[in-house]
């Protein structure tokens, strides 16, 4: 296998276990993946992390194997790849990433597709793709135009040139940089705290922002759309134990639900 997943305590961890390819991604990788993250789905788990075992988390396809005088470039990319980018950003329950070494390619739009991403300050994050002549894929453009905006995006595809973990987090490409040792006891440690809370409120934010970002909505539609939310929030079991336990002045015992 070269995916690997568990789940302890409402928390899903699933590994990119490729090491000796740094975790480059063939057919078979690609479909393990998915299926752990259906997997992970169907346990109900309230928070999932992904990260890469070895040298990098993942230098993106494998192109050993390419052909490109007769492969379909968009194919692979419409039918393998973008599936998994499209699974990870509408996971139900929060995502994280904890990313080392390289994450270029497909790799860099999985750890991006997550709602939170941790990176080693020595990480090697971008998009090396026009040094064989391609285009930046699996959400790359998106991702930087929004988190870093045109000018930045366009530098970065033009040249070529890599981030660092702690540039990245200094630019927002990421949320935080941390030392490589400590990386994925941070991370997990964050993700098991977030699948103790009030993961449906957190699932009413994950949409709304996605709504936001997907249909550029202004703020009057954001405070109907809030209103709704709260709505929603106020009729589950965890904010009934949340007002409870603020009135009764103890800690709440969320369930996700």
């Amino acid at each position: 296998m070269s995916v690997d997943l568990s789940v302890e305590s409402g928390l899903a961890e699933i590994v990119l276990n490729r090491p000796d390819k740094r975790n480059a991604f063939n057919d078979a990788m690609a479909s393990e993946l998915n299926a752990c993250i259906e997997r992970a789905a169907s346990h109900g788990v309230r928070a999932m992390m992904i990260r890469g075992e070895g040298p990098a988390f993942s230098v993106g396809r494998d192109l050993a194997d390419a052909d490109p005088g007769i492969e379909d470039a968009e194919a692979i990319i419409e039918n393998t790849v973008n599936p998994l980018i499209k699974r990870i950003v509408a996971f139900p329950a929060p995502t994280f990433a904890a990313v080392h070494g390289a994450c270029v390619g497909v790799g860099l739009g999985l750890a991006l597709a997550c709602d939170v991403v941790y990176v080693a300050d020595d990480a090697q994050i971008g998009s090396p793709l026009a040094r064989i002549g391609a285009v930046l894929d699996s959400g790359g453009h998106s991702f930087f135009v929004s988190r870093l905006g045109t000018h930045r995006a366009l530098e970065l595809i033009y040249t070529g040139r890599l981030l660092s973990g702690a540039e990245a987090a200094h630019l927002g490409l990421v949320n935080r940089s941390i030392a490589k040792d400590s990386l994925v006891a941070e991370t997990r440690k964050v993700a098991a705290q977030v699948a103790l809370g009030p993961t449906a409120a957190f699932m009413q934010s994950k949409h709304l922002i996605r709504r936001i970002d997907e249909e550029a909505m202004g703020l009057f539609a954001v405070l109907k759309c809030e209103a709704q939310a709260q709505g929603a929030a106020a009729r589950t079991a965890d904010y009934k134990e949340g007002i409870a336990a603020f009135q009764q002045k103890r800690s709440p015992k969320f369930q996700g639900r």
